[in-house]
């Protein structure tokens, strides 16, 4: 038996049950992927970040409740705010190198925490079936794909009244599906769907916004913009669109600290 820390912070908020948390557990060397899987499954939540120490950076993997993930912007942040404020990481800035995302920056600015992520600029695709009648009667506007399909609808009480099909959603060939439409008081809003990968609605998603922060900005004709994720939990974050990079900056809460037996 060897024993683990464990952490959990809520990241894209500045309170306590807001935004989405994430496990974070740091880790001396690799533990075998059915271990990291099953921790993964054991805490139950969108996903569940490891990191190894190398070098003057770290070692980034995500797992959901069903498999690893190729990008995952919250649970970065979590793992950034963790090492910041619980481990001792010293300057302002972390290099998380990723298997499918390459070197993901994470940078402390004040009382923020902002992700250096790549951009996935989506494209214009014929909605496959069932997709439209997953999420309800109304109409998007476009529909569009990257790595998760994405739906554009006119108002943002259109996100708000969405009321999806998981059990539908759960057979799309993708790994979520992305909603999102201009905002009453920030540029834009959106949600996230993935039940195939265990996570019926995710309460903020960094990935989601590799689409959205492209998306929007060629839309608004603006690079800085504010966004909200209208989950029950909520999410806000700042954006910005930096050649072919996306900057999102969000606030994060610790909520636990502990230790697990495996």
């Amino acid at each position: 038996m060897i024993t683990i820390p464990i952490y959990q912070a809520d990241a894209f908020t500045d309170r306590l049950f807001g935004g989405n948390p994430a496990a974070v557990c740091p880790l001396d060397a690799w533990l075998p992927d059915e271990t990291m899987q099953n921790i993964a499954i054991e805490n139950n939540l969108a996903e569940t970040a490891f990191f190894v120490k190398t070098g003057d950076g770290y070692k980034l993997r995500w797992f959901t409740p069903e498999y690893e993930i190729d990008l995952c912007g919250h649970a970065t942040l979590a793992s950034a705010h963790i090492l910041f404020t619980q481990l001792g990481h010293s300057s302002d800035e972390i290099h998380f190198e990723t298997v499918k995302a390459g070197t993901l920056i994470v940078k402390r600015e004040g009382d923020k925490y902002t992700l250096d992520f790549p951009l996935r600029p989506p494209i214009h695709i014929d909605a496959p079936v069932g997709l439209i009648e997953a999420l309800g009667e109304k109409q998007p506007v476009e529909v569009l794909r990257s790595r998760d399909y994405f739906l554009v609808y006119e108002f943002e009480s259109d996100i708000r009244d969405l009321s999806p099909d998981f059990f539908a959603l759960s057979k799309m060939d993708t790994v979520g599906v992305i909603v999102t439409a201009p905002g009453d008081k920030v540029d834009f809003v959106s949600r996230f769907f993935a039940p195939g990968a265990g996570i019926p609605e995710d309460p903020v998603t960094g990935s989601a916004h590799c689409n959205l922060i492209p998306y929007w900005a060629e839309k608004l004709g603006k690079t800085k913009m504010h966004a909200y994720q209208l989950s029950e939990r909520k999410g806000e974050l700042w954006c910005e669109l930096k050649g072919d990079r996306v900057l999102m900056s969000g606030k994060a809460v610790t909520y636990l600290k502990g230790e697990i037996f495996v």
